[in-house]
């Protein structure tokens, strides 16, 4: 400002009004400074974690925050991202939120940050919880052991809503994306919820009460299912045999419950003396179904369990081609049974 605008402006206003304007200057400058530059801390365990996705707005985005209680005020976050020119530069990913950014560092974090990188992780159907949680510590170095100490915890499956004595079953094998640094919880908590989408359908309530039959009977079959056969088009003509076994109370005699049994010795080959090991899930020895399932099956082998073919089959043997012999009798069992052997002795 040169002399003449000073000279110009002291013939405007009087010395203390000037020193009003000074100071009212001074003030909205600091007060901007403490609004946008001053730490905000949260009262929650550190770092807080928050995930920005695809297509989020500034608002949404703020609003995530201002629910998690990292910053006190919606509105102060919105001007610093104007006043950072950030509204559409803002990255998403999973981003862990350190205690006491300003909100412009916050803003910074989320523009120049390095969110959490997402991995692939294809989980096989049919998949034993004990190679889930391998699975698991190979492509996201999650702890093998606190899944399956989750999976028992009375606790966590409390939260989650199962009423059951362990998770195997009750998690959708699937291809998902995980973010880097997820922890157990948090991935047995996604697979869990996408498990339970298919039984909040409506249509598969009113299924399930058609069958008399409970979510835990249902996958309980549905895992069953799963093991025999590498086929989904058998899916249903399997689930029929079992229907029909379960509706005459005739023994299951499904391989995968012994296999079950024995998974941590060998998980190949069953012997005769293994059929006569003494467990509930021995579907040899006890009639019915086995107290839980035997693996978390997918979702094709559910529909099936759900959905059984209408048909007169009670036995069915592997023919040796990746699929299986079904019959109505005992008698026509044994001559399929018999031509498996045969196969199998060509095969040597």
């Amino acid at each position: 400002m040169n002399n003449n605008k000073i000279a110009s402006l002291k013939s405007i206003l009087s010395r203390r009004e000037i020193i009003f304007i000074v100071i009212f200057f001074f003030f909205i400058l600091g007060l901007l400074v403490f609004t946008f530059f001053f730490p905000n801390y949260y009262d929650l365990q550190e770092p807080v974690k928050i995930e920005v996705k695809k297509g989020e707005t500034l608002s949404q985005i703020s609003d995530s925050l201002y629910q998690k209680k990292i910053i006190p005020s919606k509105i102060n976050m919105k001007i610093a991202a104007i006043i950072y020119g950030a509204e559409r530069k803002l990255k998403a990913g999973r981003y862990n939120i350190p205690n006491g950014l300003s909100y412009l560092q916050l803003v910074e974090l989320l523009i120049e940050g390095a969110p959490d990188a997402e991995v692939l992780v294809t989980i096989g159907e049919g998949i034993w919880q004990m190679d889930l949680s391998k699975l698991l510590k190979e492509k996201l170095d999650v702890d093998s052991a606190r899944v399956m100490e989750l999976s028992r915890s009375r606790s966590f499956l409390n939260a989650l809503g199962v009423d059951a004595d362990n998770l195997e079953g009750y998690l959708l094998p699937e291809t998902y994306y995980f973010y880097a640094h997820s922890s157990a919880e948090e991935i047995l908590r996604n697979l869990a919820y996408q498990m339970n989408r298919i039984f909040d359908d409506p249509k598969v309530i009113e299924r399930m009460k058609e069958l008399k039959m409970n979510k835990h009977q249902i996958l309980t079959l549905a895992s069953i299912i799963e093991a025999e056969s590498n086929l989904f088009s058998e899916f249903k003509t399997i689930s029929g045999v079992y229907h029909n076994r379960l509706r005459k109370g005739m023994l299951l005699q499904a391989d995968p419950t012994v296999q079950y049994l024995i998974r941590e010795r060998r998980k190949n080959k069953i012997y005769f003396k293994d059929l006569e090991i003494d467990s509930k899930f021995n579907t040899y020895k006890y009639a019915g179904l086995p107290p839980a399932p035997i693996n978390n099956p997918g979702k094709d082998a559910i529909m099936a369990a759900l959905y059984p073919e209408s048909n007169k089959y009670y036995y069915f043997v592997a023919n040796g081609q990746g699929g299986h012999y079904f019959s109505t009798n005992i008698n026509e069992h044994n001559r399929n049974v018999l031509k498996y052997r045969e196969w199998r002795a060509n095969q040597k």
